[in-house]
């Protein structure tokens, strides 16, 4: 006979979104029951989220801390005509840290693995081997809702983990790096060293499309790490991911595409709209949830809903960037718009990345001679705002 689960609040999707908000109330609301939900055997999947120390508030830390495994003090980037390191901590969280501390964390009944979810309403969720769980608030996080309602470049990436013959030297993550070949879009490789003798390269692209050729980025990786001078001695974990870079679109139908629950993470459109990152939302989402008082599946959506819209309003000005980069700018050359980013301040650099750019920052960021041909610009803004891809909310 089907196993029915009976909880206070049901979460469906166990990777960072999800696995944050219980977290954070197993921290906070340590009275509810919780079920967290997830279609892999392993909670956060086979991901490393890295963030700056401005992406995340003060109130929020606690948050974050038990899964952080890395962090360095400062950063480089490089292009073709400019290089430099920022004074700005840098962090990163491993899939398999998330795992361990939610299992460390929250009962054994809570964690719910190998399990797809079939059917989800605002009370109820229905799994593939025929359990059914019964709740009195449900919130789906489980990676984005419908894309095509959203007007999209794309951020791709192949990343491996390599264990090296001898120590690579390196003291800090190289973020940015784009002294690469300019293929397939706006194209840079991003270094963590994990250790004395392994070193996370990344290669990514900012592309018009989310092709991913895994078989060719795996080979540029490779020969990225012969021109450092690193030998390869094992790849000990690879991963594959294609971000949505948003710039504009339907964000009452992106909501509505899911089932008629609350959300968080991509599923709730919660993503930087340049970058595709998601971490600062999530934390925040996380915190919000578990100061609330009321977590009945009405209070969820409305409290979810009343986030994620207003967040999607006010960031209009970086869809307004996305559209330069992607419509403005020939392929080849978007690595100039970066370029020119990084010679900014510092201090505006952090804020920007944590969607927290003030009115100054705007000017500063548009100001000046600007990387991209005048028309093109004039012309993507232009499809941007009258060509019907940004909803009015």
């Amino acid at each position: 006979m089907p196993i029915h689960h009976h909880c206070d609040l049901a979460i469906l999707g166990g990777g960072l979104a999800g696995g944050l908000i219980a977290l954070a109330l197993a921290e906070r609301r340590p009275e509810l029951t919780l079920r967290l939900v997830d279609a892999g055997e392993r909670f956060g999947g086979n991901h490393l989220w890295s963030f700056f120390d401005s992406d995340v508030a003060p109130q929020d830390r606690w948050i974050v801390e038990p899964v952080v495994g890395h962090a360095w003090n400062g950063y480089d980037v490089a292009f073709p005509g400019h290089a430099r390191t920022l004074d700005a901590r840098y962090h990163s969280i491993e899939s398999e840290r998330l795992d361990a501390v939610l299992r460390a964390r929250l009962p054994a009944e809570s964690l719910l693995t190998g399990r797809r979810v079939l059917a989800a309403s605002a009370t109820a969720a229905v799994l593939d081997d025929g359990e059914r769980i019964e709740a009195k608030g449900v919130i789906d996080c489980r990676g984005p809702a419908d894309l095509s309602l959203l007007d999209c470049g794309w951020q791709k990436f192949v990343g491996q983990e390599l264990v090296l013959d001898r120590p690579h030297g390196r003291e800090r993550p190289m973020v940015m790096d784009a002294r690469v070949a300019q293929l397939d879009g706006y194209r840079f490789v991003y270094c963590l060293p994990l250790a004395p003798d392994r070193m996370f390269v990344e290669d990514t692209y900012y592309s018009d499309g989310p092709e991913l050729d895994v078989p060719a980025l795996r080979q540029r990786i490779r020969a990225y790490a012969e021109a450092q001078g690193w030998r390869i001695a094992e790849v000990a974990r690879e991963e594959c991911g294609v971000l949505p870079v948003a710039m504009g679109g339907d964000f009452d139908g992106y909501w509505q595409s899911g089932p008629s629950v609350a959300k968080a993470g991509m599923r709730a459109g919660l993503f930087h709209p340049l970058t595709g990152y998601s971490l600062p939302d999530a934390v925040r989402t996380a915190g919000r949830i578990a100061a609330a008082s009321d977590l009945s599946a009405p209070a969820l959506d409305e409290l979810t809903h009343a986030l994620a819209r207003t967040t999607w309003r006010e960031r209009g000005f970086y869809r307004m960037l996305s559209a330069l980069l992607f419509r403005a700018a020939k392929p080849e050359a978007r690595y100039r718009v970066l370029e020119r980013f990084y010679r900014l301040d510092a201090r505006l650099i952090g804020r920007f990345y944590a969607g927290r750019s003030n009115g100054a920052d705007k000017l500063r960021v548009l100001a000046g001679k600007p990387p991209v041909p005048v028309a093109r610009a004039i012309r993507a803004i232009w499809d941007m705002q009258a060509g019907g891809r940004e909803k009015r909310i």
